[in-house]
């Protein structure tokens, strides 16, 4: 059996139910997501500027907006058609459309040339991966796209957020996205552990510079070896 992370029948099957969930609750996902987070702010800010951004896990694009401001281009990446029409309105409401390319694909098998992004973002979109398989493959996609010198912000939930009390390690769950009219859609998540994160990372190959736990959310700092 073919043994790379879009070759496993089981894992093709869990990721198509995942963009299944987006494409359903696309619109009323984005209508909500109206403002970046404050620790994007911050790490965009201290980061300097480049020539092209990446925003892994785009949605409605509001991070690829603040990319826009210190990168020449930004790629927006999703899996979801349905948010990405959402990120391409954003764009041209914002004017920052000239700028943003965006293209349907997966986390795990980022379809862009080696070394050529030097700012990115990878926020919220990790723990929505099925496997741990998957998920390290991500980060190591990002690590080969990532140019010498740059930059990205990776995070996922945590097991420190309030919700998650009780739990010493990291596990599979589902949480409920409630449509308009009470309908709620389950979405796969996998919640980690502060030290688990650590060692996902250290399995991609990525240098870390700085790792913290903020808001429930583990993040880290990294860039390319």
């Amino acid at each position: 059996m073919d043994d790379r992370p879009d070759g496993d029948p089981s894992r093709t099957a869990r990721t198509a139910a995942v963009k299944a969930t987006y494409e359903r609750i696309a619109t009323h996902f984005a209508a909500t997501r109206e403002y970046a987070w404050p620790e994007v702010k911050s790490f965009v800010a201290d980061c300097p500027p480049g020539r092209v951004g990446l925003d892994l896990g785009c949605g409605n694009c509001r991070h690829a907006e603040l990319l826009a401001t210190r990168t020449d281009r930004v790629v927006g990446l999703d899996l979801s058609r349905g948010l990405l029409a959402t990120g391409r309105t954003r764009a041209r409401e914002r004017g920052f459309d000239d700028q943003l390319d965006l293209l349907e694909g997966d986390a795990a098998t980022l379809p862009l040339a080696s070394d050529t992004i030097d700012l990115a973002v990878y926020v919220a979109t990790l723990h929505h991966l099925p496997t741990r398989e998957t998920r390290i493959a991500s980060l190591a996609a990002l690590e080969r796209v990532l140019a010498p010198g740059g930059r990205a912000l990776v995070s996922a939930w945590s097991t420190a957020h309030p919700t998650f009390d009780g739990h010493d390690e990291g596990f599979d769950t589902t949480v409920d996205w409630t449509l308009p009219g009470g309908d709620p859609v389950a979405r796969f998540y996998h919640i980690y552990d502060p030290d688990e994160f650590d060692a996902d990372l250290e399995q991609s190959g990525l240098s870390v510079r700085e790792c913290t736990v903020s808001s429930g959310n583990c993040y880290a700092v990294v860039e390319s070896r």
